[in-house]
């Protein structure tokens, strides 16, 4: 395929990127609106409870409750969906990525060490640039290392390691968590589907789909029991 009709075809979808996400924004705030007034009505009920001193461990309090976790369950799926919808909005820079992730894991550093887990980073020097949106590729570490974490409840080990490969700079993420059932590790760049009860379903598809708007890749490998890796391939600067 020619340089024109890649292009071409990076137009049509960029287009289609931004319809999709304008509609996402409409949809955000229609339903948005009326959350609001739910959650304004709930501490309204709430206040109303105290004032008639109903005794706090009451059944109505607890519904109450229930109301108000299922509203912000709500508003998680929501603000998932806006970010779905939107990973194909690229706003590049030229980034050295190796000083991209060493940011990062400064960032990420203190929650680490709370969470008992060790990051062991193996960062290749004199990588060639790639084109990167800051904003999002941020959004992709962290969804990685929260789905790390999670795997890890009792601490454990995050590596990472970034290296050349052919045109593309490629970086892996591998703990030592209690890994992916095989037959999920199938599904879970999948919209809607999820491993964790509650999960949206959208976090992983977002990271595989910001990946690809970048026109990389993303793969995983997982053993129960073991850990997880996910590998990401960048095409270089040229």
């Amino acid at each position: 395929m020619s340089e024109q009709s890649l292009e071409r075809q990076r137009d049509h979808l960029q287009l289609q990127y931004n319809e999709i996400a304008s509609l996402a924004g409409g949809l955000a705030h229609e339903i948005r609106n009326p959350l609001s007034t739910i959650r304004l009505n709930l501490d309204l009920l709430s206040e109303d409870l105290v004032q008639l001193a109903v005794d706090p461990t009451h059944r109505a309090h607890r519904k109450l409750e229930r109301i108000r976790l299922e509203c912000e369950h709500l508003e998680e799926i929501l603000n998932s969906f806006l970010e779905f919808a939107r990973a194909g909005e690229l706003h590049l820079e030229e980034v050295d990525l190796a000083e991209f992730v060493r940011k990062f894991l400064e960032f990420f550093k203190a929650e680490a060490e709370q969470a008992k887990i060790e990051l062991r980073p193996h960062l290749a020097g004199s990588l060639p640039k790639v084109r990167l949106d800051p904003r999002l590729f941020r959004h992709v570490l962290s969804n990685l290392f929260k789905n790390a974490m999670q795997a890890m409840p009792n601490g454990g080990l995050i590596e990472l390691q970034l290296y050349r490969k052919g045109d593309t700079v490629s970086l892996e993420v591998v703990d030592t968590g209690t890994g992916i059932a095989p037959g999920a590790v199938e599904k879970i760049f999948q919209v809607f589907f999820s491993t964790k009860p509650g999960g949206s379903g959208l976090g992983l598809p977002t990271v595989r789909k910001i990946v690809e708007a970048h026109q990389g890749t993303i793969t995983c490998e997982s053993e129960v029991g073991r850990g997880t890796k996910f590998a990401i391939h960048l095409p270089v600067l040229t």
